[in-house]
């Protein structure tokens, strides 16, 4: 049998692959030769996921790649109608990032209730000035997006005391649909992004919907940029509409030194680092290592994505 050839988009450090040694060929790619090599390889796998050049180099007609897999949980980056529409396999790091990311917002919440911010401008100051906080355990949450992600912030939430609703694509037991988000986030303390980017989320966060939060509501971004209209979350910080927001990803990415959001009051701002913990690059590593082994055993892949939709199914 031939040896699969492995096309990696690339990204330093390199993903250690070092399992695969001799039963695949592994070829290297960056921006500029993808297109020419994507037509031989078996495999692409895009490490580089923050790269939207799989959508401007994927060949419509003839050879291409019969899986591709991404190591983000997002696929917005390379998704594009050639790919959506023929039969090439993709799969996400579906599972990877889950428990990090509900921690960050954890974090955040906590941080946020407890003034910390602040705290940490007085102490440079040198300034004592004692104040009261927020109690957590009692609050409202509304977390939108009911993939592994958003159901792991919600079980952390919880844990804290939070009272939460998850909203999703469709309504379920457990799961709220779109219908009731307006009436949940009106109710809620603290307002949670953690969708996927689709046609229906995109910009979903606007000013009418900060509009509809309490006064006293947070707002936080963990799941991408583009689901926030980020000038009407700059006016709603600005004119009060909420009492605060995190954002940890961003419609350009890094942040532009000019954008308003660096200023806008209330406002955290991380780089796209709420999943990344000691050792996430391994573990995207070994999941890829065995997803392949699954598909060179001819067994079925796992966290499959539904291209239609842009993201993995629930069960």
């Amino acid at each position: 049998m031939t040896t699969p050839t492995l096309l990696v988009l690339d990204a330093e450090p390199l993903p250690r692959l070092g399992r695969l040694t001799g039963r695949v060929r592994v070829e290297h790619a960056d921006e500029s030769s993808l297109a020419e090599r994507l037509p031989h390889a078996d495999v692409l796998l895009v490490w580089d996921f923050t790269s939207h050049a799989v959508r401007e180099a994927w060949p419509g007609d003839g050879p291409r790649p019969r899986w591709v897999h991404t190591a983000s949980a997002g696929v917005d980056h390379l998704m594009c109608p050639e790919l959506a529409a023929c039969d090439t396999v993709v799969t996400n790091a579906r599972g990877v990032f889950d428990q990090p990311i509900a921690e960050y917002v954890a974090a955040l919440v906590l941080a946020m209730a407890k003034d910390l911010p602040r705290t940490l401008e007085l102490q440079r100051e040198q300034t004592w000035r004692h104040r009261e906080s927020q109690k957590v355990a009692g609050s409202r949450a509304c977390v939108v997006g009911s993939g592994p992600i958003g159901r792991a912030i919600a079980t952390t939430l919880e844990a804290l005391g939070i009272t939460t609703a998850l909203v999703g694509r469709t309504p379920r037991t457990g799961v709220h649909g779109p219908d009731d988000l307006d009436r949940l986030i009106s109710r809620a303390d603290w307002v949670i992004a953690a969708a996927p980017l689709t046609e229906r989320t995109h910009g979903m966060f606007d000013a009418r919907r900060f509009g509809v939060m309490q006064p006293s509501a947070r707002f936080i971004n963990v799941g991408r940029g583009q689901l926030v209209v980020e000038d009407a979350l700059a006016e709603a910080l600005a004119r009060r509409w909420i009492a605060g927001a995190a954002l940890d990803v961003f419609e350009t990415e890094p942040l532009p030194p000019g954008s308003p959001l660096w200023r806008a009051p209330g406002l955290i701002v991380s780089p796209h680092m709420s999943g990344d913990t000691a050792g996430w690059r391994d573990e995207l590593a070994a999941q890829f290592v065995e997803l392949y082994e699954r598909w060179e055993a001819g067994r079925p892949l796992v966290n499959v994505v539904d291209k239609q939709r842009g993201y993995v199914p629930g069960h």
